[in-house]
């Protein structure tokens, strides 16, 4: 599916296109800084701790809105969970050292519970990637993570198998979906080439099969300041 995508992005912009895939956050956010990328799909969290050295592409449309959510996730054979102060003592998968929703959240909300997640979980471990820690919780490797709502919905269409051995405890409330940034070191060309090719694949049939794909329906505009409520958090507790 990313071939096909970098195919089309490649065929619209006018230039080769090559997608290059890495496990942590940390990694994609060196090589930006490093001018080893052009541009990068990242997460709110590190999109806030570089947003100063890259300019905001688009934002993917889901569900209609460029939000999405935080999924609190445990087994499916766990009923009686009703929200994380309920998950003192167990073990607790986070997805990635710079995660909003897999790592961000879970630890915001015990603080403002005043709980600390290293003497209130038993066990913590880091899965790098929502997926994992979606497969985490279902093969019983972890009693609950927090997913992106985004990941977590795309499995269930494509993985019921799997997602079906979770169950969603809580939805956090709507934060602004992550989003596409460019290195600062391209081209006012290149980035409003790749700009309005990603506003434009809502328009194209061959677009639309992709963000099908994608499980999206678009790209919109994005705006710097929608992401100030994740940098308060992020002070909160003191990632930032």
């Amino acid at each position: 599916m990313l071939s096909d995508w970098s195919s089309y992005l490649a065929t619209h912009i006018g230039r080769p296109v090559e997608f290059v895939s890495r496990d942590r956050y940390t990694d994609t956010l060196d090589m930006l800084a490093h001018d080893q990328l052009e541009a990068a799909w990242v997460s709110d969290s590190p999109y806030i701790l570089i947003r100063n050295q890259v300019r905001l592409v688009a934002v993917p449309v889901y569900h209609g809105r460029p939000l999405y959510r935080a999924y609190l996730i445990v087994q499916a054979r766990d009923k009686a969970t009703r929200s994380i102060l309920q998950l003192r003592g167990t073990v607790f998968a986070y997805a990635d050292t710079i995660s909003h929703t897999g790592y961000l959240i879970p630890r915001y909300e015990l603080a403002q519970a005043g709980e600390k997640p290293s003497t209130f979980f038993r066990k913590t471990f880091f899965t790098w990637g929502h997926r994992n820690s979606v497969e985490a919780v279902a093969q019983g490797l972890a009693d609950a993570s927090y997913v992106d709502s985004y990941v977590w919905d795309s499995m269930q269409k494509i993985a019921p198998n799997v997602t079906n051995q979770t169950r969603i405890v809580s939805r956090s409330d709507e934060f602004p979906f992550p989003p596409i940034v460019a290195n600062r070191s391209i081209s006012s060309e290149d980035y409003l080439r790749l700009q309005k090719t990603l506003f434009r694949m809502s328009d194209d049939p061959a677009g639309r099969q992709l963000l099908s794909r994608l499980n999206l329906d678009g790209f919109t505009q994005g705006r710097p300041e929608n992401y100030d409520p994740v940098e308060k958090m992020m002070r909160a507790v003191g990632d930032k």
